[in-house]
């Protein structure tokens, strides 16, 4: 994980303040912090708070006290999403103006009701890397002028991203450096694929940016150089891959780590308190517990 010599490499840990901390945050936060440490870099800290409904100041002022806690130390001030909203938005704008995105109108009741008809005929409908269907895409075809109308109408709507006119703008072959090991052990120069996605949400009325729009922008903004993460979002990479040239973004290295698993199998989820890094502080274990549950 070498960034150019010109350049001090920058680390992130960007959890979303919706829950509490568990075991899979503590493992991300401190092989970022460590790696930071290690190569004489920068670790940074932002919340993911794009989403209004779920985030609170409670869980945010958690976040602080568990990385505390663990020995970690991070630059001030801590980057909020919810605070650069506008930089999002002109990002779409961007994307809309060169006709990469369109508005989308159809429900998630409206999209389940078409796939399944489609499957009852024992046809299989195209599903993205985490099992979810791909968006119809039906509003591509509609005109301009069609779409004024109904935008002008209130209907309410998402902006996806256009991944057939979004590839076809590329001029190179769109790869990543991996420097952990993805789901088959890929390392080194991985190729992307982000026309398994589909038309990727970019915003919806209820959140002025998704994930996929937000965590990039974010990482070149922060001059991030170097992204460690779980296994979980590899297969995304290529989407923000692609979005990073289609703004002219710079490119990290990536890095995505094993996951921890419950007993279940299934990776943690910030509902299973048990897993927590406060209910293991108030258990009596120390720091050094956990790094020993987690390295």
């Amino acid at each position: 994980m070498n960034a150019p010599l010109s350049q001090q490499p920058v680390f992130r840990f960007a959890p979303s303040p919706n829950g509490q901390l568990h075991l899979g945050h503590a493992l991300s936060a401190i092989l970022n912090y460590d790696m930071a440490r290690d190569l004489g870099g920068r670790f940074l800290l932002r919340t993911e708070d794009i989403d209004p409904a779920r985030s609170t100041p409670e869980f945010e002022a958690g976040i602080y006290t568990d990385l505390a806690w663990l020995g970690l130390s991070w630059e001030m001030p801590v980057r909020r999403q919810s605070e650069h909203l506008d930089l999002y938005r002109q990002a779409l704008g961007k994307l809309i103006d060169r006709g990469l995105a369109y508005p989308a109108f159809l429900t998630r009741g409206a999209i389940k009701a078409a796939v399944t008809d489609f499957e009852a005929r024992g046809k299989t409908w195209p599903r993205d890397p985490d099992g979810a269907p791909l968006y119809p895409g039906d509003e591509r075809r509609l005109s301009p002028a069609a779409q004024q109308r109904m935008l002008a109408g209130g209907k309410p709507h998402a902006w996806r991203l256009d991944m057939e006119k979004a590839i076809a703008e590329l001029d190179a072959p769109l790869t990543w450096q991996e420097t952990g090991e993805g789901p088959n052990g890929e390392t080194g120069t991985v190729t992307a694929d982000p026309a398994a996605w589909g038309d990727v949400v970019l915003s919806r009325s209820d959140a002025p940016s998704s994930y996929h729009l937000a965590v990039t922008l974010d990482d070149a903004l922060q001059g991030v150089t170097h992204v460690v993460r779980g296994r979980d979002l590899y297969h995304a990479t290529a989407v923000h891959r692609l979005l990073q040239r289609l703004l002219d973004l710079p490119e990290p290295v990536y890095r995505h780590h094993h996951l921890i698993l419950g007993p279940d199998g299934r990776k943690l989820s910030k509902s299973n308190r048990d897993t927590g890094i406060a209910a293991f502080r108030e258990a009596g274990k120390t720091p050094d517990d956990v790094r020993a549950m987690i390295l």
